[in-house]
């Protein structure tokens, strides 16, 4: 039995992985396709594309695990339906628990490379994907450290600590430098709003000019201010769900509800980031009773076709479901878990009459 289970185990891994590596195949080569077209821009070029995709993989392998788990098991125990395997491994006295449990054990080797992807590897190599783009597409130079964000435009260093929507940023430090390469005049402003056309309306200003003998310091209600700092330059940098772990997500959350602010959306991506790991025994037991109670004679073709269109259909109700929570003010762990269990009840269901 021990051999049986691990030809079973090996097997769908070996399924899974190739229908990981098409299915990242054909995702990387939707996103060259769009990069392309931006290519020329600033210094982007093709190797820069590249670079960004290679960036960019480790967040889209983790997102497609579970749809891989579905077709790998679908394709191969499906196979092993086809030349009579499992049929003479039930005749032989092993039952349908039997073929599950070895299935799920593939899907935990699944799950583990895929936390260890998700939480270590993918939110940092996205972060630096994004920067990568937006510093050789446009001429600022732009860093994140942990005391937000910091943008250079020409003898001026700007740091933006809090950047609440498009176009609406908070606590914002600028310093500008004289022709030595000293501190002239530092501003501190406590909020800014994009009006239009380059130009910034700051509001609670505080001014300090430095000389070599003293210090002027002013203070202002509000003034206009000219940059070519763009919205659009500032959003590639909005705290996202895609940069974060699951560790940073939580940290995240308890500031934003610290300090009154709307935590939905990130409380969502929490919830759907945690039970990720179980998508995947999910999409492994939706395959069970299609693969065991079908008929000998199903194509790979039809499998596949199968497996296709139950992943896109769980990944869009997924979708909207979380949506419909945003909008609602559901509870975003209850809309997060909900698609899940639904989907495992069913194939729950369905293995019980293929019994």
């Amino acid at each position: 039995m021990n051999v049986l289970t691990f030809y079973i185990v090996r097997e769908v891994l070996k399924g899974s992985f190739v229908a990981l590596g098409i299915l990242l195949t054909l995702f990387n080569l939707f996103t060259l396709s769009d990069e392309l077209k931006d290519v020329g821009t600033g210094s982007y070029g093709l190797k820069e594309v590249f670079i960004y995709l290679l960036l960019t993989s480790p967040r889209v392998l983790y997102e497609l695990v579970p749809s891989a788990a579905l077709l790998g098991s679908l394709f191969v125990v499906g196979a092993m339906g086809n030349h009579r395997e499992i049929v003479a491994m039930r005749a032989a006295g092993l039952p349908i628990f039997w073929v599950i449990k070895s299935v799920m054990l593939a899907g935990v080797v699944l799950v583990v490379i895929a936390v260890f992807v998700g939480e270590f590897i993918a939110p940092d190599a996205e972060q630096k994907a994004q920067l990568l783009k937006i510093n050789t597409q446009n001429d600022k130079v732009i860093m994140q450290s942990k005391h937000g964000l910091w943008l250079r435009e020409g003898a001026q260093f700007i740091n933006v600590r809090k950047i609440k929507e498009k176009g609406h940023l908070a606590d914002i430090y600028i310093y500008q430098m004289n022709d030595a390469n000293t501190l002239s005049l530092m501003t501190q402003v406590k909020q800014a709003h994009f009006v239009g056309d380059g130009q910034w309306n700051m509001q609670g200003i505080r001014q300090s000019e430095f000389s070599f003998k003293q210090v002027f310091s002013k203070s202002k209600e509000q003034m206009d201010w000219k940059t070519s700092i763009d919205p659009d330059l500032l959003n590639v940098v909005v705290v996202k769900s895609d940069n974060m772990s699951l560790y940073d997500l939580f940290m995240y959350i308890d500031f934003l509800r610290t300090n009154n602010q709307k935590s939905q959306t990130y409380e969502l991506a929490f919830w759907s980031r945690l039970i990720n790991p179980f998508v995947t025994f999910v999409m492994l037991m939706v395959s069970i009773p299609f693969v065991v109670g079908a008929g000998r004679g199903v194509s790979t073709g039809s499998r596949m076709m199968l497996g296709i269109i139950m992943g896109m259909t769980f990944n869009i109700f997924d979708k909207i479901a979380g949506h419909v929570g945003l909008v609602y003010d559901f509870n975003p762990m209850l809309m997060a878990i909900l698609p899940s269990i639904l989907v495992f009840c069913g194939a729950t269901y369905a293995v019980s009459r293929v019994r």
